[in-house]
């Protein structure tokens, strides 16, 4: 497998990944996705709340508040000493208290860890009217997208890496037609940018079948797109790491089979 980056912003990658199938490809889509833990609020304690929405519906916005995590001072439930039953290497204490009249924002929320704060301060959760009062504890879980959404770190998508046949056609209507930009027109059509190609066919249409988009089997452009709370880097790490081990864990529980 060989990694190729393209493009690399604060929280976007954009890179291909050539030498695998269309089954490995979606494999790791679905882990950097759903696979990779995060912290998210999960239980909320309401102290006083005196503000237009129920209890319920703030706890369902607080939810989703993106906090960013530190990878290395957390554990899932399922893996941590305390068994599941919540300690502070699975679970982050926030808390909220404040009053109106004011919009109260995610960066009220104050967490006992520094490093693990809402990603986006200014996001809204509910607006106050004078003299009225919002207190509540909220606990923050470390767990994976495969369980609830809250804890998805990104979007990660994919599609399969382009390959344009010309086949000596040269006329300025495929540049024209293109919504990507692929190609370039200077007296001759030329490739300019492949890796935009999001196989439309467009061109092809234009051109009576004459320019040819063969999609490959086995390089794909992959765009990945961190919430804030991981960098890209880190979610693109983190998953091929759980990979690796859930690969080891059933070949160990293969060999075993197989010896019996």
């Amino acid at each position: 497998m060989e990694l190729t980056i393209i493009k690399k912003e604060d929280n976007k990658l954009i890179f291909t990944l050539d030498k695998i199938n269309p089954t490995i490809a979606n494999t790791i889509r679905r882990a950097t996705m759903f696979e990779t833990p995060c912290l998210a609020i999960d239980t909320v304690t309401f102290k006083k709340n005196d503000s237009a929405l129920y209890d319920e519906i703030l706890a369902h916005r607080l939810g989703f508040v993106p906090i960013k995590t530190d990878l290395k001072s957390f554990n899932t439930k399922d893996t941590c000493k305390c068994k599941g039953e919540g300690c502070a290497l699975c679970e982050l204490k926030f808390t909220l208290k404040a009053q109106g009249p004011s919009v109260i924002y995610a960066s009220e929320l104050k967490s006992k860890d520094p490093k693990c704060i809402p990603v986006y301060p200014e996001m809204p959760i509910v607006n106050l009217l004078p003299n009225k009062k919002l207190e509540l504890e909220a606990t923050a879980t470390f767990d994976i997208g495969k369980n609830h959404t809250k804890f998805s770190p990104c979007l990660t998508y994919y599609r399969t890496y382009p390959k344009i046949n010309l086949n000596n056609y040269n006329d300025q209507a495929a540049f024209d037609v293109c919504p990507k930009k692929v190609f370039k027109f200077d007296k001759k059509l030329e490739i300019a940018n492949l890796e935009n190609c999001d196989l439309c066919n467009s061109c092809v249409e234009i051109s009576n079948n004459k320019i040819e988009i063969i999609p490959s089997r086995e390089k794909f452009i992959f765009f990945l797109e961190s919430w804030g709370q991981l960098t890209p880097k880190e979610i693109l790490t983190k998953s091929m790491s759980i990979l690796n081990d859930k690969l080891d864990e059933f070949q160990k529980k293969f060999k075993k089979a197989k010896s019996v």
